[in-house]
């Protein structure tokens, strides 16, 4: 199990230490070690809410975000993102940029630090709207009552999530930001992704099923008006070609879910990547660092839906959604301070611990263990090979 799910990153740690070792000897294999620890810390909440949503994908969607996915995540966004948003800072194109980032490193991590208020602002604000939407729902299960519990009532106030993300970001850019205008675009350009993406992914995943309800009841209306209409369908109607409605449904559902996680993993790398030139200035070394990172993100990613863990943990998932609240904030206090990450990393990882421990008093002292999986759903995972 451990070696079929994690085997990829192991490979890939093997083959990138490899070459940080020829890039830069010891000591490059060094960094790109703690670059790699500093990027699983950092998204580890990352991995617990990928689950929650791969769960919900069909097996093609699953093996989609597991191989697409990963290397949009550790090609795109740990080396390309960084030289894109240097490129448009500057005004350079990516072979200029990546001229700059190895030849002159100290102001390649210059313009990055310009550009990190935009790209704070984005992200946390996707974070932020991510995280208000859960507290804001009433949900059976409550890790801490005494919190969710008013939150959950206040939530019912339409639209509170972008008046709370809202506020807050006028708030900081008008506090911290030293171009308040740039801020405030990248922030609601945030907002606008995440509501229309998450938006999207819902509408066809209710669409998905309608149509198999609808579906539901015209077999059983065939099925009531008896055995002569079912021959006639079956001799005198050709037989339907090409996907269902639900079929067609579900495969829009689940690619604006792939949509939905790229541009979460995205927000995620955001603090990774711009915390890692306080280790090195390197793009090469920072590359290999974190993409090893995010490929021990992706298995544990699939560890989590194979062990069925957030259904017999109930509370990992409050926590996750926790950690990206808390990560959200830093994101947005960094617009105008520095936060260390050890910080952002230590208060997702202790949120997320804390709400397994929770889960295990709960599932061990009486209070009703979750079945494995929801009644009526097939585990996709487990009838699929990833």
């Amino acid at each position: 199990m451990i070696l079929r799910t994690f085997g990829w990153s192991f490979a890939v740690t093997v083959v990138g230490l490899l070459i940080a070792l020829l890039y830069d000897g010891p000591t490059g294999l060094a960094l790109v070690a703690v670059l790699a620890v500093l990027e699983i810390s950092l998204s580890f909440d990352n991995a617990v809410v990928n689950a929650k949503v791969l769960d919900r994908m069909s097996p093609f969607w699953q093996k989609i975000f597991l191989t697409v996915g990963i290397a949009i995540a550790v090609f795109g966004m740990r080396l390309v993102f960084p030289l894109l948003i240097v490129g448009i800072t500057a005004q350079l194109n990516p072979v200029e940029a990546f001229d700059l980032a190895i030849n002159d490193s100290d102001r390649y991590h210059h313009l990055m630090t310009d550009a990190y208020p935009m790209i704070a602002a984005f992200g946390g604000m996707f974070l932020m709207m991510l995280f208000l939407d859960f507290v804001f729902e009433e949900r059976a299960d409550k890790w801490l009552p005494w919190l969710e519990k008013p939150l959950a009532r206040i939530g019912k106030l339409d639209q509170l999530s972008v008046v709370v993300a809202g506020g807050s970001l006028a708030f900081v850019a008008g506090l911290y930001a030293e171009k308040p205008g740039d801020v405030m675009i990248a922030g609601v350009l945030g907002m606008v992704t995440y509501i229309l993406v998450n938006g999207l992914g819902e509408l066809f995943s209710e669409a998905g099923v309608d149509d198999d309800e609808a579906e539901d009841g015209a077999d059983g209306a065939g099925d009531e008006a008896g055995d002569g209409a079912s021959a006639k369908g079956a001799a005198g109607a050709p037989a339907r070609s090409g996907p269902s409605s639900l079929a067609l449904a579900t495969g829009k559902a689940g690619f604006f879910l792939f949509l939905y996680l790229e541009v979460l993993d995205a927000s995620f790398s955001f603090d990774g990547v711009i915390g890692a030139f306080a280790i090195s200035t390197d793009p090469i070394i920072i590359a290999l660092g974190l993409g090893i990172g995010a490929m021990y993100i992706r298995s544990l990613t699939v560890f989590l839906v194979r062990k069925g863990t957030l259904h017999e943990y109930v509370y990992l998932e409050h926590g996750a959604h926790w950690a990206i609240g808390a990560l959200a904030v830093c994101m947005l206090v960094s617009i105008g301070h520095h936060v260390p990450e050890w910080i952002t990393g230590g208060l997702g990882a202790g949120l997320i611990i804390a709400a397994f421990a929770s889960s295990v008093v709960r599932n061990r002292g009486g209070g009703e263990r979750p079945p494995a999986a929801r009644p009526g759903e097939d585990k996709q995972l487990h009838s699929s090979k990833l």
